[in-house]
Parts: structure tokens; sequence; C-alpha cells
């Protein structure tokens, strides 16, 4: 059997060098019911949970948290001491929603809530489409440096779904079948721009 063989020197020095990067996902808030984009503080269950958590990822990596209270305080509950503030990893912008509960919105926009969970480039709220979020993650991925090793990152559960979706080029709708638990984790790992999905051990 024959074996496809590659010449380093036409790929380049980089060619083979793989990303690891692992997304968690911060806790839910401690607010119920949940409302559109609050960024709510983690309550003491949640921090416990965390801390239990710190033993289990990379010590050796490059860590980044998306710009929220939340994702701080689970960077902190980590253990993270050099972090990464990272704007690209924010949460979806919910625009005039923000702050509505969901049995809210379906009351006051039942066309406008049902627009926005089946069509990627709807933003009835004035905010942020799943397609510009899509992209906006999209981006991020394939900007990390090829050398960049292993990489950790807090996030938002609607920044991890973004990554799954980018990962496997999936289209844009399936990105309400992705399911990312509060303190799962999503493993991913790329080459020249190629990005593979890992199934992971779920934290929660």
């Amino acid at each position: 059997m024959a074996y496809a063989t590659y010449d380093e020197s036409i790929l380049g020095e980089g060619a083979f060098m793989t990303v690891r990067l692992t997304l968690v996902c911060a806790p839910a808030p401690a607010q119920r019911p949940v409302r559109f984009g609050v960024d709510a503080p983690l309550d003491d269950r949640a921090l416990r949970r965390t801390r239990a958590l710190a033993g289990a990822l990379p010590v050796n990596a490059t860590r980044y948290a998306a710009p929220s209270r939340r994702c701080g305080q689970t960077a902190v509950a980590l253990g993270w001491e050099a972090v990464v503030e990272e704007a690209a990893l924010r949460d979806i912008d919910m625009g005039s929603w923000r702050g509505r509960t969901l049995a809210a919105v379906a009351a006051e926009d039942e066309a406008g809530l049902g627009m926005w969970m089946t069509d990627p480039d709807a933003a009835p709220h004035g905010g942020e489409s799943v397609a510009q979020l899509c992209r906006r993650v999209a981006s991020w991925l394939e900007a990390l440096p090829p050398d960049a090793g292993q990489v950790l990152a807090v996030v938002e559960q609607a920044v991890a779904r973004a990554a799954v979706v980018r990962a496997l080029d999936a289209p844009l709708p399936s990105f309400w079948r992705v399911d990312v638990p509060p303190l799962s984790s999503v493993q991913l790992s790329g080459r020249a721009g190629r990005w593979n999905l890992r199934m992971g051990t779920a934290f929660c």
C-alpha cells in the first residue's frame, strides 16, 4: 500500500504545527430566570465547582478569557494568573432584548424571536446576528498563530457553539443544535487552517 508523502521544504517550517485549543464554558448565571445578555456574577456554588476543575486543565498554555465578569471570575477560580482579555470572544450582543427573559421576549415579539432562532442573518433586536457571531469567532480561530501550541479560553456558551460550527464547517442554522452545558469543555485541534473537534470530558 502506498502512502502520501509531503515535501516539508515546500509546505514550510510551520506546516505541521498543531494548535490545541480548549474552550471552557463559564458557569451559568446565578440569577433565575436567565435574562438575555446580563453579565451576572457567579454564586458561591459555581465558584466552588469551578475551583475543583483547576487541576484538570493543561498547565503550560496561553490563557484567554472573554471580557465579562462571569468569565473573569471563572478564570480566577481556575487559578489562572496571566490571562489575556479577548474582545473577540465576547458574548453575542442581544441589543434591545438585553435584560429580558425568553418568556418576556416571546410575549412581546414572538415573530422576531422565531426569526432570530431560524434565520442566522436575522437580528430583530438590533444587536448581533448568529451569523455575525460565528464569523467573529471563526476569525479569531484563524488568527491564532500556528505555533500557539496549547491554548485555553473561558467563553460564553454562544461563543463555544460558534466555535463548534466553524470546526465542523457546519451550516449556520446548526448553531442551535449544539448544546454546551456550563462548565463543560470544547476541545479543538487545528493545522494549516483546518480544525477538528475532539470530544472531551464534560466538567458538569
